[in-house]
């Protein structure tokens, strides 16, 4: 297969300083793929990787046709560089795993099986997770039930790197900051047909995790971002539109009840501080308003300049 053809599976792996695992792993991968008969390529998107991957995967992809290394200029994150293996990606199926061993390859045929019967996204479940329970397994269960009531796209487990998705699914995705772990969501917001199965998950016996407590506040922040394109991408007048109406509403409504003391009791308003306060939330909410016009106009220009469609086709009949 030449690297720019048209295969059946692509397995995009993203790898930050996994030397010592990449051999067993690409074995492993070709061990289960081999024998399907179908057509596969191994995408490895090495992340500024400073262990020697780099040299290591050159060495491999002469010895083993299916595999493409991609090996970025710095390291930019796991997001970016699994953006990198899904824009190189030619497969109709697209796996995506990690790279420390855990995820196991073992699962791939049943996750593309159970995608082919009419699914968008297959995630994995690691049901019997081999993680320390404190540092990794609890924070990892509070987020799932959180972004599941948020988004309302219940999953067991988000953050399992493990995931199959057809190639017009990812075709385009950009995947900022650490959005990486909120891909259901972002799957979400244009397809619906997602599901999860377990998958088997190993302890890490080689290298050392590069995820730790520190990320949280970024998956939260990335989580309220996505939760307003999810809900007001193309009409943000809505959210924008709907604040500033009611601040000016209510604004406006302590204006007048301060309008009738004055005219029909006389009572002073110069020394009544809830004047400036009304005056202030007239102003803030028809900001808000103006706001919401303008991108209005942002998104309309953007989706008509670009040739994005507001929505997606999932099959066209006669």
């Amino acid at each position: 297969m030449e690297p720019s053809a048209v295969c059946d599976i692509s397995v995009v792996v993203p790898v930050h300083d996994e030397k010592e695992c990449l051999e067993d792993l690409i074995s492993k991968i070709l061990e289960v793929l081999r024998p399907l008969g179908r057509s596969f390529e191994i995408l490895i998107v090495d992340d500024g990787s400073t262990d020697g991957s780099d040299a290591l995967l050159d060495r491999l992809a002469g010895e083993v046709f299916e595999l493409t290394p991609i090996l970025l200029g710095r390291h930019f994150g796991q997001s970016a560089a699994m953006t990198a293996g899904f824009d190189h990606a030619a497969g109709r199926v697209i796996v995506t795993m990690d790279g420390d061993l855990q995820n196991d390859p073992a699962d791939i045929p049943a996750l593309v099986e159970k995608l082919e019967s009419g699914f968008d996204l297959v995630c994995g479940w690691r049901k019997n997770r081999r993680d320390p329970l404190f540092s990794r397994r609890l924070p990892s269960a509070i987020a799932n039930q959180v972004i599941g009531r948020v988004t309302g796209i219940r999953l067991h487990d988000y953050g399992c790197t493990l995931k199959a998705f057809r190639k017009e699914v990812v075709s385009g995705m950009r995947l900022y900051s650490d959005q990486h772990r909120l891909i259901p969501v972002l799957v979400g917001m244009e397809w619906s047909r997602i599901t999860e199965m377990p998958v088997i998950h190993h302890r890490r016996t080689r290298g050392k995790s590069k995820y730790g407590m520190g990320r949280a506040y970024r998956v939260v922040t990335d989580l309220l971002l996505l939760l307003f394109f999810q809900k007001f991408a193309t009409r943000p007048l809505r959210f924008f539109g709907m604040g500033g109406l009611v601040l000016a509403g209510t604004g406006g409504a302590i204006a007048a009840w301060l309008s009738v003391l004055r005219i029909v009791f006389s009572q002073p308003l110069a020394d009544r501080p809830l004047l400036l306060f009304a005056v202030l939330l007239m102003i803030t909410g028809v900001v808000l308003f103006g706001i919401g016009l303008l991108a209005e106009l942002v998104v309309r220009t953007y989706y008509e300049s670009s040739g994005r469609s507001i929505y997606t086709v999932r099959k066209e009949s006669k």
